[in-house]
């Protein structure tokens, strides 16, 4: 499979700028989450409202890069998705109190693809996968699909948001939360290959290793998760 990352960009507490994630993707450490809310402001205040963090998030880092291409299709990738959410309800539900129909309807896992194609007027279509350790590359297979069937491009987004302390000794993959999106279009600067092989854990959720590859920090990347062994490799001309 051959891609091109034609544009990046990501966000977690106290990192933004590219200059930001370069300096982390250095020295990288685990960050401390202090509720900091990702920029919006580009959405009307009657809308950021209903936006969760995660949801900001994914907007943060999605919205720049689809406002230089106009409408396309998109996949949103998490593996835990709104938790924060789903808690609420179900404590809700334990307490006998009255449900939310609005909290629940955020809390589904297509939410977010739903209030952006809203807030763009963005019919193009769009994929919510929730996947496991190796989210990233099945979106990335959904949006070679899409490249293959004729998109000129096609906007990445995966996304955590730190669990509830409940899920706590249940969720041990999200260090802090994190969101970044790819900007990716048909060529042959990076070719991705599935083998079968196990492999060491990554200390880092690949999402956050491909940041550091295309930091400067790696060059060809390897990911293990199950039996599948995922090798990610640059095309040099």
């Amino acid at each position: 499979m051959h891609f091109r990352i034609d544009q990046w960009r990501a966000w977690a507490p106290g990192l933004d700028s590219r200059d930001d994630w370069a300096d982390w993707s250095r020295a990288p450490l685990r960050l401390a989450d202090d509720q900091q809310q990702p920029d919006v402001g580009f959405l009307p205040a009657l809308q950021r409202r209903r936006l969760s963090r995660l949801a900001r998030m994914a907007f943060h880092v999605a919205w720049p890069l689809a406002d230089a291409t106009g409408p396309l299709p998109l996949v949103f990738a998490s593996r835990h998705g709104e938790t924060p959410r789903t808690l609420a309800i179900l404590t809700d539900l334990a307490h006998d109190e009255p449900l939310s129909p609005t909290q629940f309807s955020l809390s589904v896992h297509n939410a977010i693809i739903g209030l952006w194609s809203i807030q763009r007027g963005d019919t193009s279509e769009m994929t919510a996968l929730a996947a496991e350790g190796d989210g990233l590359e099945q979106a990335l297979l959904e949006a070679s699909t899409l490249l293959g069937e004729g998109a000129p491009a096609v906007l990445l987004v995966i996304a955590e948001e730190t669990p509830p302390a409940l899920y706590g000794p249940y969720i041990d993959d999200v260090p802090f939360p994190y969101a970044v999106a790819l900007l990716l279009t048909p060529g042959h600067d990076w070719q991705l290959e599935l083998s079968q092989g196990s492999g060491p854990r990554a200390v880092w959720p690949h999402a956050l290793n491909l940041v550091r590859a295309l930091c400067g920090q790696a060059d060809s990347l390897q990911h293990h998760w199950n039996n599948r062994q995922w090798n990610w490799s640059p095309i040099r001309a």
